[in-house]
């Protein structure tokens, strides 16, 4: 919806009232750690969490990937979400008035509001209404199936809500709009009723099926799953994409399971509807299933919330439609595997059975056993490309050694891929040991990238012999561009820029020296993120009125973080700077050596970049075309040299002792 400008008043309250830890406890799992909380981070895949949240300051902050803020931003953040969209959200959730800077605008922001809780409502009364119709005369042929065909006792139906849409065309619209006098527009935007194409009116998009109510992580109801009982197709029908729900973004049963999942620290992802309701009801309490669907970024991220080791199981039939349906599943999350990040293991249950059919004839303990031994994805993939393949057959030995290769390309752990090139290696080798150092060289041979071109030392002679001097075969001239740092040379300066505006940010007494060193030598920052930080604290400091005492700038984090809340890309790279820890803090204690030496690494990566230009200028020169320019040049980069050689020296104190 078209969001109008906020009041600076709602801002404010909101901030207020929401409480970070209340808001991140619904997205993330917290331990309390002294006056602290911690957790995972939600904004990257860790082991151990490294993610804090402070009740005192109302701020989060990841000591991994640096991502920190208020309540606001992690709710931004994390659902990529704009800044209006959740303060409004807020609001709604902790009761703030709403006001806008166009009150004319007050009273159709607060009806566009109403529609979410509107459809809360209505399905829920929905669902109430399933539940009562499966107890009905016309229901006992669902309430059959449930128990007898699916084995469920009554705590499992009425856990989970199942119910029954009677056959009748607009048996749920007749309750609803005519008895509960909910809007019709409420009742099709929830996804419940469709326009009769002809003649008017609208009829029930569920008909005589079995109700599975799909829930949102709070429990809310958001939409339904209809199972037929009957030859009509599709067997199963979702509700379509509504405001509420959207298939990629939503995972059955995560509501129940989510506890169970940080407690086993393993989530088990299953294919149907009732193969999750199966494992609940035996006490299986991790299981959620994908609603059919190739797993997005978004649901894996969902499920790696509650689980600290990142394992996740993927249970679908064994057969051949279960094995496109576990390859369609995986979909995104393959390359967070590839890399190592997650932990994918494949569970396929003996016979060809899923999980629903497994339990009826096996106990829980069984099926936990099969847990426990599943393979991880990648040696199920390479159990799968020799499935039923006669290595010593050439032509099947050549297709599975290119099968094999492509997928150890993939393998973005160095580690990993070792390991698995000597694993495919013994079994290309069909048990002849001596055979594996030779299978081990063919595959590094075919997944190595090309190697990388580099130039040999030069000696002295042969440099003067070619007439060039020795300084063109240092370090700083090969392939580099005159405007591009170096590996080392950036990490440097990455290093000292951020240290310098960390003590900007945490030591006012410091500011004033640190813009007088800067103008004194005429440096600015060079990398962008840094760069775009400083020119937003200029524009604060200007707009006080205080460009000449800078240590006097008050609350500047905080007005800074609040400027940053509409610029998403930029935040990301500098947020760190705006929380210390402990190595931070040591390394600020002696804060005017630490200035220096930060001032005096940023002076050294502009003195190279400007020996690097002149000396590629002095290279490319015809010493006998153009002796005078050819000899400026000279003098131009050796000049640079000296004084590259001169900072060098209080560089390599500075480093050393300081950083």
């Amino acid at each position: 919806m078209q969001i109008p400008r906020l009041h600076p008043d709602t801002i404010e309250e909101v901030k207020l009232r929401a409480d970070i830890v209340d808001v991140v406890s619904e997205y993330v799992v917290l331990r309390k750690r002294g006056k602290d909380f911690v957790g995972l981070c939600p904004f990257h895949d860790e082991k151990s969490p490294s993610f804090t949240v402070s009740q005192t300051k109302q701020m989060y902050y990841c000591f991994g990937c640096q991502a920190g803020g208020n309540a606001i931003k992690f709710v931004m953040e994390l659902g990529k979400r704009s800044f209006a969209d959740v303060v409004l959200d807020l609001a709604r959730r902790y009761q703030v008035p709403v006001q806008t800077l166009e009150p004319e605008q007050r009273q159709e922001l607060q009806r566009q509001l109403s529609l979410r809780e509107q459809l809360y409502e209505v399905l829920a009364s929905s669902a109430q209404f399933y539940q009562h119709a499966l107890r009905q005369s016309q229901g006992q042929k669902a309430l059959q199936y449930l128990q007898s065909n699916r084995q469920l006792k009554e705590e499992t139906i009425q856990q989970f809500g199942l119910g029954f849409a009677p056959a009748g065309w607009e048996t749920l619209y007749r309750y609803l709009v005519e008895d509960k006098h909910y809007p019709v527009q409420i009742l099709e935007k929830a996804g419940l009723i469709k326009p009769r194409r002809e003649g008017g009116g609208y009829y029930d998009v569920f008909r005589d099926r079995l109700m599975i109510p799909i829930r949102d992580v709070q429990g809310r109801v958001i939409a339904f799953g209809g199972r037929t009982l009957t030859d009509e197709q599709p067997k199963y029908l979702n509700s379509p994409e509504t405001e509420l729900f959207s298939k990629g973004k939503t995972l059955f049963a995560l509501d129940r399971a989510k506890d169970g999942i940080s407690k086993l620290d393993r989530a088990v992802v299953v294919e149907g509807y009732f193969d999750a309701i199966a494992l609940h009801a035996t006490g299986i309490n991790n299981a959620i299933a994908s609603l059919g669907t190739a797993l997005s970024l978004e649901q894996v991220r969902l499920i790696l919330r509650y689980t600290e080791s990142k394992q996740l199981v993927l249970n679908f039939d064994a057969d051949k439609a279960g094995t496109n349906a576990t390859e369609r599943a995986i979909g995104e999350i393959a390359e967070l595997a590839y890399k190592g990040e997650v932990q994918l293991k494949i569970l396929n249950l003996p016979d060809g059975k899923d999980a629903d059919e497994y339990l009826h004839s096996h106990t829980p303990e069984d099926y936990g056993e099969l847990l426990k031994n599943a393979p991880l994805w990648l040696d199920w993939q390479i159990q799968q490309i020799i499935q039923d393949r006669d290595l010593k057959q050439a032509t099947d030995f050549q297709q599975v050694t290119q099968q094999i290769v492509k997928l150890l390309k993939n393998i973005a752990n160095s580690d990993t891929r070792n390991y698995y090139v000597s694993y495919c290696a013994e079994i290309l080798s069909l048990g002849d040991t001596r055979l594996i150092p030779l299978r081990v060289e063919n595959l590094l041979t075919q997944i190595a990238p090309a190697a990388a071109t580099y130039s040999k030392p030069v000696s002295a002679k042969k440099a003067w012999g070619s007439g060039k001097s020795p300084l063109s075969i240092t370090s700083a001239t090969l392939s580099t561009s005159p405007n591009s740092p170096l590996p080392i040379e950036r990490s440097l300066l990455e290093h000292a820029e951020a240290l310098l505006l960390r003590i900007y940010l945490h030591c006012p007494e410091q500011r004033q020296m640190i813009v007088d060193e800067l103008e004194e030598r005429d440096l600015q920052f060079s990398l962008s993120h840094h760069r775009f930080l400083w020119q937003q604290i200029l524009e604060i400091s200007s707009g006080d009125g205080e460009t000449q005492n800078f240590s006097s700038l008050p609350n500047l984090i905080s007005r800074l973080q609040d400027r940053f809340l509409e610029f998403d890309s930029e935040i990301g790279l500098i947020s760190h700077l705006f929380h210390v820890d402990e190595k931070n803090q040591k390394e600020i204690l002696r804060t005017p050596q630490v200035v220096q030496a930060a001032i005096a690494c940023m002076d050294l990566v502009m003195l190279e970049k400007r020996y690097r230009h002149f000396l590629e200028l002095w290279q490319q020169t015809d010493p006998e075309a153009e002796p005078e320019r050819y000899q400026y040049y000279y003098q131009a980069f050796y000049a640079e040299k000296i004084k590259l050689q001169q900072i060098d020296r209080q560089r390599l104190f500075s480093i050393t002792e300081l950083l």
